[in-house]
């Protein structure tokens, strides 16, 4: 799954919206959303949401995770912990990339809140980082890593295959040679020939 898929799947989150206008349901191939008063909150997906914010018709309300005080918290917890901690939204940081790209100004705090996110996302990586090293210097074959959303995960894929097939070709190779040089030094010992190998 490539990043645009995750966003896609991030993109059917359901967020509340405060529109501007006045209108019926809207019948759609998802589902059907509406009646949709002015001033007066409902939920819709997050894509939506979107493009009504794009053609003014609505303000969005920020999900209860996006609040400054929430995210400080999940920050020193991740800091704390050496296991990966539970974030509040699988997909955290593609609505906070759209909602803050799209919304800013609905957002208290929107610039403080966008930094906070990119530290969180900072120290989930490193921590990400130092389990792949690990892995990699203890020869295993898997990891176990609870609490990961689908874009940290799928950040780690086009390296995690390529280094685990790697270390098994090197593991491989050191067996096939080691047999034969151990044979070697015994038909040496023992008077035999290397051509007789």
């Amino acid at each position: 799954m490539d990043p645009y898929e995750i966003e896609f799947i991030g993109e059917n989150r359901i967020i509340s919206i405060i529109p501007n206008f006045t209108y019926d349901k809207i019948y759609l191939i998802c589902g059907e959303f509406g009646p949709f008063r002015a001033g007066l909150p409902m939920n819709v997906p997050l894509w939506l949401a979107l493009m009504l914010k794009q053609k003014q018709k609505c303000r969005i309300v920020p999900p209860d995770w996006m609040d400054m005080d929430a995210l400080e918290n999940i920050k020193e917890e991740e800091k704390r912990s050496r296991f990966f901690t539970k974030m509040p939204n699988e997909h955290y940081m593609v609505e906070a990339k759209l909602i803050l790209g799209a919304a800013s100004e609905d957002v208290p705090n929107a610039s403080e809140i966008k930094t906070v996110i990119k530290d969180i996302w900072d120290i989930r990586m490193s921590k990400l980082r130092t389990s792949m090293d690990a892995l990699m210097k203890s020869g295993g074959g898997y990891g176990r890593l609870d609490h990961l959303t689908m874009m940290e995960i799928n950040s780690v894929k086009p390296l995690l295959p390529a280094a685990m097939d790697s270390l098994l070709r090197i593991q491989m190779k050191s067996k096939k040679t080691t047999p034969a040089n151990l044979n070697v030094s015994s038909f040496s010992q023992s008077g035999g020939s290397s051509q007789n190998i």
